[in-house]
């Protein structure tokens, strides 16, 4: 099939790096005369129709923003027979031979669906701050949320410091702990609580009973939110403790802000990727990194991976917090 137009939206929890992914894929296309649309708010705008025509003006100066320029939504409605033939119509209607689609395991399920049911020619980009998908080293956002938690737990040490008081900071992930791994080991935080690894409420008073007997009383306990609620154990430990402690949860801040370094470059060449995969005739596939290499997989396949935990990191962040 000779790909005349393809279209490009963002799909569920925004994260920085989309817009460098959007900026590349628009420029690509254009760059070998392609027509590109994108679809705003994501599923829910391709069940909606809401197709705007784009060029080299629309993706001006986004490459470094974080968010996403067509803005994007979860949509239960693509998980539907009805709101799935919508989102297919659109795409007939507005003759759109291709699909990029950048977003984490839920907006992969529905590119899989578009692909598999309809025959559509899709490609995904990974973008999601949680890391969480098995096929991928890193997926767009990542790098960026690592950075804004390592900023706050800078400054919160400041503070936490010269008073003597610990805190609890509660990181975004879902299930997947790479977030407080990765911020909390270049935080040279006390303590790192995943949910991959069992960690008992138990072990966690008794390496901050230690650190307190050994005239440590400034402690940063990284807790990614599928292991547990920061205001829940600070609650817990100020009662089996005698302990000066706070509470936070970083939250939305980690998907906000001007995308890294490594987020620009890292959307700028999977967005490059996915468009020459359209024109090369490989389609139903997902970009990726492996080993700072640029590669895609099949969607299908990508899909059925289970993640896996970097248990050699996270040792050594135990190993490191062991010598008071």
């Amino acid at each position: 099939m000779l790909m005349k137009k393809i279209a490009v939206l963002t799909s569920g929890g925004d994260s920085q790096g989309m817009n460098a992914a959007i900026y590349a894929v628009v420029r690509m296309a254009l760059d070998n005369g392609l027509e590109v649309v994108g679809i705003e708010d994501g599923y829910q705008g391709l069940i909606a129709g809401s197709v705007v025509p784009m060029n080299a003006k629309s993706v001006d100066g986004i490459i470094h923003r974080g968010g996403t320029v067509l803005r994007t939504s979860r949509c239960l409605a693509m998980k539907t027979d009805e709101g799935q033939n919508k989102a297919y119509k659109t795409l007939v209607d507005n003759n759109i031979d291709g699909l990029v689609v950048i977003g984490g395991d839920g907006s992969f399920q529905g590119a899989k669906i578009l692909a598999t049911k309809f025959g559509v020619l899709t490609m995904g980009i990974p973008g999601t701050i949680d890391n969480d998908l098995a096929y991928t080293d890193f997926t767009l956002g990542f790098d960026s949320a690592v950075n804004a938690v390592m900023q706050t737990i800078k400054m919160l040490r400041d503070t936490m410091s010269c008073n003597e008081r610990s805190c609890v900071v509660e990181v975004m992930g879902r299930n997947c702990g790479d977030i407080a791994l990765h911020a909390g080991i270049t935080s040279a935080a006390e303590m790192i609580i995943v949910p991959e690894v069992r960690c008992s409420f138990e072990e966690v008073v008794a390496r901050l009973k230690y650190n307190l007997e050994h005239g440590k009383k400034d402690n940063i306990v990284v807790l990614a939110e599928g292991a547990g609620k920061a205001v829940e154990m600070e609650a817990k430990l100020k009662q089996a403790l005698p302990i000066n402690l706070r509470s936070m949860v970083v939250g939305h801040l980690q998907r906000g802000g001007d995308a890294s370094y490594a987020d620009r470059l890292l959307g700028v060449r999977m967005g490059e990727h996915a468009v020459q995969c359209l024109l090369d005739g490989k389609t139903s596939r997902v970009v990726g990194i492996r080993h700072d290499v640029i590669i895609d997989e099949d969607i299908v396949e990508a899909l059925s991976k289970r993640k896996s935990f970097d248990l050699n990191l996270y040792n050594l962040a135990n190993r490191l917090v062991n010598s008071y």
